[in-house]
This record gives structure tokens, sequence and C-alpha cells, in this order.
């Protein structure tokens, strides 16, 4: 992992990787509520900030300790459960915690918290990913460090 990382000076670097920065820092400090709102406020698009968001960091950002809290409703049925743990270890994440509700008709709500600093995707693939799961009914990404 650590080869993946280069040290470079930030005046070869594009105007638009600062502020990529600059709207992960809008949003950690809640001055922005929503990425659309950040991204406005720094002056690119969208598409930049999550082009570059998982890629670029200030020295002293906590780059390598990443966590992430993800919510899902998956069926309640025999092995649900475990394959969304199984897709989650093939991404290389690891599971800090696990809380599984009651299951109600027919649906269980699942919180997990991972450690994502290993992860060899983007957050977004990763809930694509476990989208994809005929397991799962609805995930959603609840926060990220």
């Amino acid at each position: 992992m650590a080869s993946d990382y280069l040290i470079v000076h930030r005046n070869i670097l594009p105007d638009y990787l600062e502020k990529v920065i600059e709207a992960r820092q809008l949003l950690v400090s809640h001055q922005a509520k929503t990425v659309t709102e950040a991204v406005q406020l720094c002056g690119i698009s969208r598409n930049t900030y999550y082009k570059y968001k998982d890629y670029v960091f200030l020295p002293g950002e906590q780059a390598y300790r990443r966590k992430a809290v993800i919510s899902l409703v998956v069926h309640d049925e025999a092995g649900c459960l475990s394959a969304v743990l199984t897709a989650i270890s093939s991404l290389n994440a690891s599971i800090i915690t696990i809380s599984q509700a009651i299951p109600l008709s027919g649906k269980a709500s699942v919180t997990i918290s991972l450690d994502i600093q290993d992860m060899q995707c983007s957050t977004e693939k990763m809930i694509a990913k476990l989208q994809a799961l005929p397991q799962t009914i609805t995930v959603l990404l609840d926060a990220m460090e």
C-alpha cells in the first residue's frame, strides 16, 4: 500500500486537487451540509470531487486510518449476512463491529463499521457491490472518516 503513494510539492499539482481537500474539510466540519454545497463553495464539479476525494490528502490527515459505517437492509434468510461479510472481505475491508436488529416482515437491519484503509476500491464501488448482492435490499454509507 505504501508503494502506491508519492510525496510531491503542491506547486506542481493542479489547483482542483486542493479544492477537493477543501471540499472534504467543509463536509467534515459541517460548514457544508451536502457534497453539492461543498463543491459549489470550492468552485469544482461534483465529478471532480468524487474522482479524487479518496486519493488526495493533506499531511496528517488520516488517509491510512479510514473508517466507514454502512447500514443495510437484508432479506431475513439464512446466509444473507454471510454473503455481505464475504463481499466486504473480498474488498480487503476489515469489519470492526456488526449490529443486527431483530428481523421484521422478512427484513433485517444491519449496521457495520469498517476499517477501509486497505480497501482496494472506492467506497462508492463497495456500496455498489453490496447493493448488487441478491441478499441486500438497501445499502447506505452512513459515515466515513
